[in-house]
């Protein structure tokens, strides 16, 4: 029986017992209490007759089965899709046309609104003529919306994106009270990894199994429970005495201080190093320091889900584990962004590639930029490292149907392709990897950096924490500020409540996105903060490969959602033989939401028969190491970003390279995502025809939302360099305007990395952590005490 650590405290009505390891176990499952629909009653009706548009009830009586009979039968309005629609427009959605489309939806309840935008197509033959969209019959109602997506105007085409990513994103994820989806039977979809289903009501919480009377869990039935980093983890909400508790088991320190001016009590946590998130840079950064013997905390906007506590559904894991509910998109919608928020951060949400720094990359970052470190074998033993740590390696035992078309379609091409590495085992077959990792298999930060920390006894996470602003001081015998540690904001019960972090060296590591706007809100005003955002944009084409008996199926049974995400690459249009600024191919992860909102609408019917081949359509995508560039100063409410043309042209060399593919390894019918279409039956076709409906799929322009551009990866935004006229930070990850502020994240890049950025920033977040080290060697041990000079008095 294991002994529990507990710890008494004495007040004056009794003695409270805490039980130290309650104090830091959390709940289990978390679960974002949903969000409210405040629309009124005139913009829902709008809504609705949108919803029922792209998602209509069709009476299909010759169906092949009942489920697709039923699939056709469901309209949006009829799943409850426009009342969750209207719930994100208002509780999750931040964008810079937010208020425009809310305006224009109660314009669309109106007549005169309806006809200024829908035009003649919302008028009717008989008096009064003019009519509310609601009105309008569901085939002109169609009519409408595709005329708006290949509108001249762009407010108009940015409605029709907004709106069909967002309701067919929500009506393919939406599930019932037991987990369920009704359209996932209809389109070949399983749902949640049959080896890994977990029942989870729409509830906050899930409690924890109650032990029997007399009994004690051991270690190991806790961290199955709660995943591997449950010792190291401290809830703020918790009482400032059972905070102090669980912060004393990593040997730090709690204290109230009362500002002398303000009367104000301040709870300040002293340590050795904060760090500000736990993905591939914060993590590393806090593993290493504190296997050092140095104490780190751990700020995290995210929350943790342990092994045990994810759902592996699509839309839990969307609204849960990616920043802005997976729902984040440039201010024109041209880019739909990726980015992990959660304990582990994109680690515990991408796809396993781990590819090293490529040598074209490194010789220009060395050569070109000034940045010797990445021409030393310091950086190469670093990059050993982390190799090392994360298990990487190039045995793949089986794959997925997506990475087989794609070896299949080069080997019959010959153009080059090869294994990617990964951090995980050869037989680690999950398709569900980008919910979260079910058995720890792939070595995200959270099972590698941050367990070393939490093993250390030096460190603990502070999850679902905002640092607000960096704080400073200026210091006798320096020429610059001096950073102190941040100001922490998070929920406290029904109110957000602050606490300081105070320390010698201050971290940044919380991505290109985030990173920016907590240094500007610090105080820094380098020019290049924020700027030259690289989002290695993306674009897919996709082939249907039919089911057929199995004899004659070279894939087996496999579906598209099915097995290891990415596990082969194909360089033929990456031109890594000289400036390396072309596009790599490569493969998706495939679950229905994504797969609905990246597919062209033109048609209820069309659409819905589309998504009925989803479990035997392939996609393979192109990833363009990018020139153009963004800017996120003003984020979240602002993501500016503009594809070069060179890029696009590189992307459409790649879109034409993967219809080729996708035919040479078999698919019955290709198509790429352009908003008309397009389509063609390879089986059918003529040479003829198929060279010229890849000659003009691979000319087709990509910019004004005509074809769907995402993004996973998010680099440069405070990046690298040697003087700071052109960078953010200097060659050791140092800002030039605040000593002992670091920032550790892909926005160090000095420019788009082209290949999967994993390895690299963990690299650079290794070498930073060098830095760091031998900053507190020699730094003496600071007073604590109430600082004028940190705003906070």
């Amino acid at each position: 029986m294991e002994e529990k650590s507990m710890l008494n405290f004495s007040t004056a009505k009794a003695e409270v017992t805490i039980d130290l390891d309650d104090l830091q176990e959390g709940t289990g499952v978390h679960q974002r209490p949903p969000p409210i629909n405040t629309l009124s009653a005139r913009q829902m009706e709008s809504l609705i007759a949108i919803c029922d548009a792209l998602l209509p009830s069709i009476d299909l009586p010759a169906a092949d089965n009942d489920s697709i009979r039923k699939f056709f039968g469901l309209s949006a309005s009829l799943a409850g899709t426009p009342e969750m629609v209207g719930a994100y427009i208002c509780g999750r959605l931040q964008h810079i046309t937010l208020d425009l489309l809310k305006l224009t939806l109660w314009f669309l309840s109106t007549w005169y609104g309806t006809f200024a935008i829908c035009g003649m197509k919302s008028l009717s033959g008989r008096f009064p003529y003019f009519r509310r969209l609601s009105e309008v019959p569901r085939g002109r109602r169609e009519e409408i919306l595709l005329s708006w997506s290949s509108s001249p105007l762009r407010l108009l085409r940015l409605l029709f994106r907004s709106l069909k990513t967002l309701v067919l994103l929500i009506y393919f994820t939406q599930v019932n009270e037991k987990g369920e989806n009704p359209t996932w039977k209809a389109i070949g979809y399983c749902g949640p990894d049959p080896d890994f289903v977990r029942q989870l009501v729409p509830a906050p919480e899930m409690p924890s199994k109650p032990e029997e009377k007399g009994s004690s869990p051991t270690s190991t039935d806790r961290t199955s429970r709660l995943g591997p980093l449950h010792p190291a983890l401290v809830l703020l909400d918790r009482p400032p005495a059972a905070i102090a508790a669980a912060l004393g088991r990593a040997g730090l320190s709690l204290s109230v201080v009362r500002c002398a001016r303000r009367g104000v009590p301040t709870a300040t946590i002293r340590c050795d190093v904060v760090v500000v998130g736990s993905g591939s840079g914060g993590g590393v950064v806090a593993g290493v320091l504190a296997r050092a013997g140095h104490k780190v905390v751990v700020v995290e906007r995210g929350q943790y889900h342990a092994r045990q506590g994810l759902t592996l559904r699509e839309g839990h894991a969307m609204d849960n584990m990616y920043e802005g509910s997976g729902l984040v998109g440039t201010d024109d919608l041209g880019v739909m962004i990726l980015a992990g928020s959660t304990v582990g951060g994109g680690s515990a949400i991408n796809w396993s590639a781990s590819i090293r720094t490529p040598r074209h990359v490194m010789d220009e970052w060395c050569d070109a930029h000034g940045l010797e470190l990445f021409g030393s074998d310091a950086y190469m033993e670093a990059m050993d490292a982390v190799c090392a740590r994360m298990g990487v390696q190039s045995e793949v035992s089986e794959e997925s149907l997506n990475n087989t078309v794609l070896r299949r379609g080069c080997a019959e091409l010959g153009y080059p392709v090869s294994t990617i590495p990964r951090n995980c085992a050869g037989d680690h077959y999950c398709g569900w990897c980008c919910f979260g990792c079910k058995d720890g298999g792939k070595k995200g930060t959270s099972e590698t950096w941050l367990l070393d920390m939490s093993e250390s006894g030096n460190g603990v996470i502070l999850p679902g924490c905002t640092a607000v602003k960096v704080l400073h001081r200026r210091q006798t015998g320096h020429r610059r500020p001096v950073a102190t540690g941040v100001l922490v904001r998070f929920q406290g019960g029904r109110t957000e409540k602050m606490i300081v972090v105070e320390s010698k060296v201050t971290v940044a590591a919380c991505g290109a996105l985030r990173t920016p706007q907590l240094l500007l809100h610090s105080g820094l005003r380098n020019a290049n903060i924020g700027r030259h955002l690289h989002l290695h944009p993306v674009v897919m084409a996709w082939g249907h490969f039919p089911e057929s008996p199995p004899s004659r199926r070279p894939d087996g049974e496999k579906k598209s959602y099915e097995g290891g995400i990415m596990t082969a690459m194909s360089t033929v249009v990456a031109n890594f033989d000289s400036n390396g600024y072309g596009a790599i191919i490569q493969t998706p992860a495939s679950h229905p939401g994504a797969f609905s909102a990246l597919m062209p609408w033109t048609s209820g019917s069309d659409f819905k028969e589309r998504m009925t081949r989803f479990s035997r359509t392939a996609h393979i995508f192109a990833l363009a190491r990018d020139q153009g560039s963004g800017d996120v100063r003003t984020f979240p409410e602002s993501l500016e970003y503009k594809l070069d043309a060179g890029d696009e042209e590189n992307l459409q060399g790649g879109v034409e390279k993967m219809l080729r593919i996708l035919a040479a390894a078999g698919a019955e019918e290709i198509g790429t995502h352009h908003r008309s279409g397009e389509r063609l039956n390879v089986k059918t076709a003529t040479f003829r025809e198929f060279e010229a409906f890849v000659w003009r799929a691979g000319r087709r322009q990509l910019s004004k939302q005509s074809t769907p551009v995402c993004s996973a990866h998010q680099m440069g935004s405070c990046r690298m360099g040697i003087d700071p006229r052109t960078s953010a930070v200097d060659p050791t990850g140092e800002t030039w305007e605040m000593e002992r502020l670091y920032v550790a994240d892909t926005s160090t890049f000095p420019t788009a990395l082209g290949v999967n950025p994993m390895v690299t920033v963990q690299t650079i977040a290794y070498c930073t952590a060098q830095s760091v080290l031998q900053v507190l060697r020699r730094s003496r041990k600071r007073k604590g005490g109430c600082n004028v000079d940190t705003g906070l008095c």
